[in-house]
């Protein structure tokens, strides 16, 4: 008997030495960070790893990550944060390569892994994503339009008497960023995996019909008055005033209280486009610090918080877009994770370089001037712009 004790306390030992605690550096708040502990409380449950959940402000995530993670200092795993900071992480060296980690991908969206992918190598696991779509009133727009005629015939015979067929920020770029994709303008071109900063895309022939084409939406077609921004175009909106509303998954929250019967749609390929209508997309995910000794473990949790069940019960928490494909199955009676999802699917990631840092600037200045008056020069403006982005890259 007391070899028999003695053997089950010797692996008790070897148990609770095998064991770690990992520290998770987190964002969320509210019911989100309710979500996180539990997941924290289950991954313990099963594995005997500890998690400790501390919360950091997402504006200060970065910086402090990156001051405190070669100095031993930093949380094993960060949960989470926006891919297109994910670039200059990976340039510090302070984020682990995820590759050899995640074995399967399949259930991943595409648009959401390239997003996490820097210089070819995956450096974090997605979690949630968001883009933006066409928010309709059923009410006013029985069915979605899905040809830029349906569509320019809707929003022109719901507009005027203070009624609007369509509203969007046409001076901005992030939001407009679709129309610019749509026809063949890019910000950086991509290469396998990797964006070749050398080459920018936001002056070259269809940057510069996709300028006009978003000039045409307020002088030719007279459907977005001067002066609109995205918190007028809300405005009317959940005020029953608005037909289509181009806007994220951020606005819908408001939306539901107004009680507004709406539909979520992509946005029709423009006239002329060579492509289609391919929004930015914003993702966050899990990334594991480089100087962890436990990043397997921190791996091993990573991907138990991304798994469809975690996904779904995620998304209840707080009503973010999962980026699982089954969890968004599981989902399909939700029309925005429906709506926003295709949208997110057909998308292009935010760039994750550093040198993005050099773009917005020059590139939301010259978006905002080609929609202020009627017929500009769109190239010289655009011109401008990129010669001011390229001499800003360091």
């Amino acid at each position: 008997m007391k070899k028999i004790a003695l053997t089950v306390l010797s692996l008790a030992l070897v148990s609770q030495a095998s064991a770690a605690t990992l520290t998770v550096w987190s964002h969320f708040g509210t019911s989100e960070l309710t979500w996180l502990k539990e997941q924290a409380a289950a991954f313990q449950k099963k594995t005997g790893n500890q998690v400790n959940i501390v919360t950091v402000p997402l504006d200060q995530m970065k910086d402090k990550f990156i001051q405190a993670a070669p100095k031993g200092q930093g949380p094993d795993l960060l949960l989470t944060l926006p891919h297109d900071q994910l670039g200059a992480l990976a340039a510090a060296g302070v984020i682990e390569p995820m590759d050899k980690y995640v074995t399967s991908k399949s259930d991943f969206d595409k648009t959401a892994l390239n997003a996490m992918t820097y210089n070819g190598k995956l450096f974090g696991l997605p979690m949630y994503a968001e883009a933006v779509a066409v928010v309709y009133n059923k009410k006013l727009v029985p069915n979605a339009p899905t040809t830029w005629a349906d569509f320019l015939k809707v929003a022109q015979a719901n507009t005027g008497n203070g009624k609007f067929g369509y509203l969007a920020d046409l001076s901005n770029a992030y939001m407009q960023y679709g129309v610019i994709s749509a026809y063949g303008g890019y910000v950086f071109k991509a290469n396998g995996g990797t964006l070749n900063t050398k080459d920018v895309g936001l002056a070259n022939a269809g940057a510069d019909k996709a300028s006009a084409f978003l000039n045409d939406l307020r002088y030719k077609y007279n459907l977005v008055p001067e002066g609109v921004d995205g918190g007028a175009a809300k405005s009317a909106f959940v005020d029953g005033r608005l037909a289509m509303l181009l806007t994220g998954p951020w606005d819908m929250g408001d939306i539901k209280k107004a009680g507004v019967d709406y539909g979520i749609t992509a946005f029709p390929t423009p006239p002329g486009a060579t492509g289609k209508w391919s929004p930015f997309v914003g993702v966050q995910g899990t990334m594991i610090n480089a100087y962890s000794k436990n990043k397997a473990i921190a791996a091993q949790f990573a991907k138990a918080v991304a798994v469809s069940d975690a996904q779904v019960s995620f998304n209840k928490a707080g009503g973010r877009i999962p980026v699982s494909l089954s969890a968004r199955t599981k989902l399909k009676a939700d029309p925005v994770v429906v709506g926003f999802g295709k949208s997110i699917s057909a998308g292009t990631p935010m760039p994750n370089v550093p040198a993005m840092g050099a773009v917005w600037g020059p590139w939301s200045a010259a978006i905002a001037q080609s929609v202020q008056k009627a017929n500009q020069d769109y190239s010289s403006i655009l011109k401008k712009a990129v010669t001011e982005i390229n001499g800003n890259i360091k």
